[in-house]
C-alpha cells in the first residue's frame, strides 16, 4: 500500500521525489520506493526527511518506532507539571506566545484571563502582523456545551455571558489580519494553549473552575505521540466550528 501521508507531504509542499531525495542525501528511487512500496527508511533518513516536511516522524512512519520507544519519547515531551492554573507563572504565558514563528493556536470556552488581559492583546497582534497564523476557539455562548459547563462549575448562565463579554473584549483583535476566529459547541475535556512545538495544556475537571485544574507544559520532540494527541483534537474542534462575524 502507498505511503499516502508522504506523498501528499510532497504535494503540499510544492516537492518531488528528487527534491526531498538531495535534501535527505538518497537517491530518487529510494524516496519513490518510500512513497510507492510505503518502504521504511532508516532512522536517520526518516528524521531528515520529517525535518524538511515539517511534520513528525511518526506521522509518515507510524510504525517505525516500537510502543516502548514511542512511550519513551512521548514521557520526554513533559517540560512541567503545575498543580492549577493559577500557580503558573504570569509571564510563563507571555513567554509561550513570545516564541511562536509560526503557529499561535487557543482552544478555550471563554479563556477571560488571556482576553482581559490588554499586554496580551497586543502580543497576538504584533505576532499576527509578523506572519504567524492566529487562532483562537472560542466556546459558543448558546451551545449545550457552555450551557453543561456552566451548570458543572455552578456559576450557570454565567458560563455564556462570560464568553459574550469575551467577544466584545477581543474586538479589537479580530480587525487584525492573519488573527482568525470561530465558535465552538463542544464539551472540552482541556485547554490548549500552542504556540508551533510548544503548547500549555489546562485539564478540565468536573465541578471545579480551570484556574484549579491543572496544566501541562509539553514540548513536541521527533516519535513522542502526546503532542500530536492535542494538536489533532485542536484540528478536529477547529473544522467543525463556526467563523466568528
Amino acid at each position: 500500500m502507498p505511503n499516502e501521508r508522504l506523498r501528499a507531504a510532497l504535494l503540499e509542499r510544492g516537492m518531488t521525489p528528487a527534491d526531498l531525495a538531495d535534501a535527505v542525501g538518497v537517491d530518487t528511487k529510494s524516496v519513490e520506493r518510500w512513497i510507492s512500496l510505503d518502504r521504511t527508511p532508516y532512522r536517520r533518513h526518516r528524521y531528515a526527511a520529517a525535518a524538511r516536511l515539517g511534520v513528525d516522524e511518526t506521522y509518515l512512519w507510524p510504525k517505525a518506532l516500537s510502543a516502548e520507544q514511542s512511550t519513551a519519547a512521548s514521557g520526554s515531551e513533559i517540560i512541567e507539571v503545575h498543580p492549577h492554573r493559577w500557580t503558573v507563572p504570569r509571564d510563563a504565558w507571555k513567554r509561550l506566545f513570545e516564541s511562536a514563528e509560526r503557529e499561535i493556536s487557543i482552544l478555550v470556552f471563554s479563556g477571560f484571563f488571556l482576553a482581559e488581559d490588554a499586554s496580551m492583546h497586543r502580543l497576538l497582534a504584533e505576532k499576527a502582523r509578523a506572519g504567524v497564523r492566529v487562532r483562537i476557539l472560542l466556546g459558543a455562548p448558546d451551545s449545550e456545551a457552555v450551557a453543561q459547563r456552566g451548570a458543572d462549575e455552578g456559576i450557570d448562565d454565567s458560563m455564556a455571558a462570560k464568553i459574550r463579554n469575551v467577544i466584545v473584549l477581543y474586538k479589537p483583535l479580530r480587525a487584525v489580519d492573519g488573527v482568525e476566529f470561530r465558535l465552538h459547541g463542544t464539551i472540552l475535556y482541556n485547554s490548549i494553549y500552542r504556540a508551533d512545538d510548544q503548547m500549555l495544556v489546562n485539564t478540565h475537571v468536573y465541578g471545579a473552575p480551570t484556574s484549579y485544574a491543572p496544566v501541562f507544559h509539553l514540548r513536541k520532540i521527533p516519535g513522542g505521540s502526546m503532542v500530536n494527541t492535542y494538536l489533532d483534537s485542536f484540528e478536529k474542534v477547529w473544522d467543525r466550528a463556526t467563523p466568528l462575524d
